[in-house]
Formats: C-alpha cells, sequence, structure tokens
C-alpha cells in the first residue's frame, strides 16, 4: 500500500502548490485546518517551504535553489535583504544574532523565522532578480550541484552550460515532480571531483574513451549515492561513457526510471540508493538502454586518481575546496572565504555583494562546503578586496578548523534533529583555534556535524565526523554525540569508522584535542589526517580518542536535549504567532 504521503502528492503536488499556498498566506496562518496542516506541511516543501518544529509553528524556513551555485550580480543582495526585513524570530541566537542567511551544502541558501503571510511577497522580491524556491524540497528533484566554478575556471568537460538545460528541461518539468523521495543530482566536468558525484543519487564525471580510434570526451554514469540514517552508499558505476551531448538524455532516463519504478510505500527504503540495491546496475543499466536512442558505451577512463575535493590527499596535490585565491581560465581570480558553519548575517551578506560588485563582475558563486566565491576578480583588485574588513571575519586563509567545518540546522529549527548544531560548532571551532596547534603544513581539518543520522552535515565523509545523540552524564540527560573519523570523497570514498559513542556534547572538544594532538605528534611527514587514520588502525584510535571536559568552552546547550521550543530561550513559546508576530490567544 503506498505511503499517506503519497495519497496528498496525488490530490496536489509540484506547481499547484503554489497557489493553495499563497491562498493560506493571505489569510494567515490559522487558516490552515489544524488536522490537516502534516499533509500541507509536506506539500509546501515542493515550494521550498518547510515548516519549523514544535513550539515554533507559524514560523517557517525557505531554501532558495541556484542550479550550480550560481548567483549573478544582484541575487545575493535581494536574498540579504530579504532576511534583514523577513528572516527575524523572536529571539536572538547567541552566536549569530537575529537576521541571517544559512548557505548549505547543496550549493544554496536558507533563511529562518519566515511567516507565511510574508512567502508571497518575500517570493515577489527574490522572483524579480531571477532567484527561485521551486523544487527546493520535498519528494522532487533539488538543487543541482556542480563544480561551482564551472566555466571560470579549468575543466575537462563543459558542464556549466549542460547544468542548466538539466534544469530547464527535466527539474523544471512538473511531470516529474512528484519523485518516490527526494532526488539528488550532480554533474562536473572538472577533475577535482567537487561535486561529490559519490554521494548523489546520479552523477556524471568527467571521462575519455577511444571509440573507432578516436578520442572522446564525456562522463562516466554513477547512480545511487547517498549518505542518511547509518546506511551510507557510494554511487556505483553503471560502466556507461555518454558524451556531453548525450549526458541530458541520460540523465532524464534514470530520473524517470526512478519516478515510474521507485518504491512509494516504505519510505525509510525508497531513496535511489536502495533502488540501486535492489535492482542491481546491470538491471538498471539495460533499462537504460531500452529507454535512450543511442548505442551505449561501456565505461571510460575517468579521472578519479586526480580528485582532491575533501579526499584526504596533501594540499600540494591539489585544492581541497575553493576557499582561497584562484585563477580564473580568463586571466581574473576567484576568491573563496570561509563562512564559520556557513551561516552570515543578513547585513555582511549585503556588504559582501557590494564588495562583489566594486570589485568583480558581482556574480557570487557557492561550494558544496557552504561557502561563497566572489568571482572575476582583476588582478589590479584583487589586494583591496582582501584587505576589506569584511575579509577579517569571512577569510580566505582561516585557520584550518574553521576551514574545514560544516554543521546542519540542528534542533534550532529542525524537527527531527536530536542536537544544536551552529551555535555548538562555531564555539568548538573557537575552541580548537585557541587551545590546539596543528603542524604547519596542515591547513585543514575537516569536522562535520549533523544533529541526527539524516546527515545533511555529512558527518559521514569527514576527518572527524559527528551526529547527535543524547546521553546521561551526572543523573540528567544532556546532548551528546557519536564520534567517528576517516571519511572522505575522492578515488576511493570511504564512510568515518565510528569510535566513540554517545559522548557528551561538552566532552567532545577535549576528545577532539586529544585525538588531533595524537595525530601532530604521531603522524609522518607530509602525512594528512586521513592517511593517518588508516595507517594507525581503529583500535589504536578509540584509545587515543578521549572524552574530556576542558576549560574555555562553554557548551550553549548542554542539557536542553530537545526539551525547549529553542535551545536559546528560557520559558514558554510565544508561538503561534499572527503576521506581525504577535502571539496569538489560545481562545482564538
Amino acid at each position: 500500500m503506498p505511503h499517506k504521503k503519497e495519497a496528498w502528492k496525488d490530490e496536489l503536488y509540484g506547481d499547484a502548490v503554489r497557489e493553495k499556498l499563497e491562498e493560506f498566506a493571505e489569510r494567515g496562518w490559522e487558516s490552515i485546518p489544524e488536522e490537516e496542516r502534516d499533509e500541507w506541511f509536506s506539500r509546501f516543501k515542493f515550494w521550498g517551504v518547510f515548516h519549523h518544529r514544535g513550539g515554533q509553528e507559524s514560523y517557517f524556513m525557505m531554501r532558495l535553489t541556484n542550479c550550480g551555485g550560481v548567483l549573478e550580480p544582484g541575487q545575493l543582495r535581494a536574498i540579504g535583504e530579504v532576511a534583514r526585513e523577513y528572516a527575524k524570530g523572536p529571539v536572538e541566537n547567541p552566536e549569530f544574532g537575529n537576521g541571517w542567511i544559512d548557505f548549505t551544502t547543496r550549493q544554496s541558501i536558507q533563511l529562518h523565522w519566515l511567516k507565511l503571510e510574508d512567502v508571497p511577497e518575500i517570493w515577489e522580491k527574490l522572483e524579480a532578480v531571477g532567484v527561485s524556491s521551486r523544487s527546493a524540497g520535498g519528494d522532487t528533484m533539488r538543487n543541482i550541484s556542480g563544480c561551482p566554478v564551472a566555466g571560470k575556471a579549468e575543466e575537462y568537460v563543459e558542464s556549466r552550460e549542460l547544468l542548466d538545460e538539466i534544469q530547464a528541461d527535466i527539474r523544471d518539468d512538473d511531470d516529474l515532480c512528484n519523485m518516490p523521495r527526494k532526488f539528488n543530482i550532480s554533474v562536473t566536468g572538472c577533475k577535482q571531483g567537487c561535486a561529490q558525484d559519490s554521494i548523489n543519487d546520479i552523477g556524471l564525471e568527467p571521462a575519455h574513451k577511444f571509440i573507432e580510434g578516436e578520442e572522446v570526451t564525456g562522463f562516466n554514469v554513477r547512480v545511487g549515492g547517498g549518505l542518511g540514517g547509518r546506511e551510507p552508499r557510494r554511487a556505483r558505476s553503471l560502466d556507461m561513457f555518454v558524451t556531453r551531448d548525450q549526458a541530458k538524455a541520460t540523465v532524464r532516463a534514470f530520473v524517470e526510471l526512478y519516478h515510474e519504478a521507485g518504491n512509494r510505500e516504505n519510505r525509510s527504503k525508497n531513496r535511489a540508493r536502495f533502488f540501486v540495491d535492489e535492482r542491481g546496475t546491470d538491471e538498471i543499466r539495460e533499462a537504460m538502454d531500452e529507454r535512450l536512442d543511442f548505442e551505449l558505451e561501456r565505461a571510460g577512463t575517468d579521472f578519479r586518481g586526480e580528485y582532491t575535493y575533501n579526499a584526504g590527499k596533501p594540499a600540494e596535490q591539489g585544492a581541497h575546496d575553493h576557499v582561497g585565491v584562484y585563477d580564473q581560465t580568463d586571466g581574473r581570480n576567484y576568491v573563496g572565504l570561509s563562512v564559520s558553519v556557513g551561516r552570515m548575517p543578513a547585513e555582511d551578506a549585503i556588504e559582501l555583494a557590494d564588495l562583489a560588485d566594486a570589485y568583480g563582475s558581482g556574480e557570487i558563486r557557492l561550494s558544496r562546503r557552504q561557502n561563497p566565491l566572489v568571482m572575476d576578480v582583476p588582478d589590479g583588485r584583487l589586494a583591496n578586496l582582501l584587505n576589506e574588513d569584511l575579509l577579517e571575519t569571512y577569510q580566505p586563509e582561516p585557520n584550518p578548523f574553521v576551514q574545514g567545518a560544516m554543521a546542519c540546522t540542528g534542533t534550532e529549527f529542525c524537527s527531527i534533529a536530536l542536537t544544536e548544531t551552529k551555535a555548538r560548532t562555531a564555539r568548538l571551532l573557537q575552541w580548537l583555534g585557541e587551545n590546539v596547534d596543528l603542524p604547519a603544513d596542515v591547513d585543514r581539518i575537516k569536522l562535520h556535524y549533523s544533529g541526527c543520522t539524516a546527515d545533511c552535515g555529512q558527518a559521514m565523509t569527514a576527518d572527524i565526523g559527528m551526529q547527535g545523540m543524547r546521553a546521561r552524564k551526572d543523573g540528567g540527560m544532556v546532548e551528546a554525540m557519536d564520534v567517528g573519523v576517516g571519511g572522505g570523497v575522492g578515488e576511493d570514498p570511504s564512510f568515518i569508522e565510528w569510535v566513540r559513542q554517545r559522548v557528551p556534547a561538552d566532552e567532545v572538544p577535549g576528545m577532539i584535542a586529544n585525538l588531533v594532538e595524537a595525530y601532530a605528534a604521531l603522524r609522518e611527514e607530509g602525512q594528512t589526517f586521513r592517511e593517518w587514520v588508516d595507517a594507525t588502525g581503529h583500535e589504536t584510535i578509540v584509545e587515543l580518542a578521549e572524552p574530556e571536559e576542558v576549560e574555555g568552552y562553554d557548551d550553549p546547550c548542554l542539557t536542553d536535549a530537545k526539551q525547549s521550543w529553542y535551545p536559546f530561550a528560557d520559558g514558554e513559546s510565544p508561538a503561534p504567532t499572527d503576521a506581525e508576530g504577535q502571539p496569538l490567544s489560545a481562545d482564538d
């Protein structure tokens, strides 16, 4: 029997949801019948509108979508202005204040504390500059990821226009909007692996092949990657090479196959990675062959051995991310800024947009590591940009812990998270930067923190990955983490091995310090953290990773354990509130 959400979607989904959402917005939050809220909130996600968690009734998040991470001139400024005006809640975050944007791991942006009544006006402001929230959530194709500097930096296969074609002809096709579950597409033409094809439902990676004596460039095809639920999968090769001209049809064929044949009954087992488990790559390849009007070629030679993006290799072999100053193919430069845990106050986002206009073309690109890139900076303007005050906060050469960090939304707004993430990680990074020394040649340690096993923070692919849990300490319940090491993507993608479970959150900084200091003391010259973990062995790592309370670290919400309506607020929730943010009387 299909899951109840399938019945909701059969009744109304996709583009048709927008009109109904606008009707509710005009009449106000309380116009949504209480007994129908679950189904409407599920549908709203297609338009990027997510209801916050319990205790925050009437407040919403909006996730935006920008294919391949491209923000054209003026778009970041508009997003920042919307955040400044609308994305303010009833309390401040102790680390980030009130009114900010979150950069995401799929090269897009999220806004929080929005009122449903404001959504139509927010859409009007964003869509006026070409920013959309369509298909940003729910059971649909999510933001398409790619190399953030496609078209600006060296590529083996051109991918920027291909990304836009997939967006326009496949992702924008309302007939394909109702997928069995969310579905992730990545395309990259560069040799760094920065679109992370190994953890996407379908990924195209650059490759070449000799066909009839002629060298042909194109893509190899991988399917069925993903991280969540403690059941991660590497995307598996379909042993299939396609040319640039065949790539879009290939993506459509797999999207349609999963759309038609994917499991719509068991939502815990119906992501594309399980679809590939069940069917196997040979059967899927045969099904693709039947759908495509060209003769399939076996996989060509890929460049996975050259992947450096989060691949655990020494920095001199290539970039791990896009933070720093890099050459563009047109003789200009792009400057990648490190934004701690991906969160930036609205005023800073507006200032960043001003700097992009003043020193570059105004275009901003977003990476999969929650960081923005200022594009098209001429050599003559580079030094002045690097001297701007804003770049003291968002540095192109931050400390190794900040540069390697990512964090998901956490219990601040997410209904399934078990722990707070953003503020905690910000404090953890500050403490590590002030108290732990690393060898001069170690320019980043990748710390990824997810508030639960859904792993939106990609803990499974980190040097040190953390997932939210709960534990008992001193007779009470506290926020805690499972901690693992040794993850990464690249030529041989690997997922972390767990070394400690249910570590109280205030003992995690000491545990990480003990582990990293052991790495610094015991490593061979030039050895990366991932290489050291592989060489050291699991039992020794467990012994070295000793949890410990430390001086100078004050955890922001150790005993909250998801009990309050907001991790940093005492007392009762003001929610639900009206369009102006005033509490609604329980008698209304």
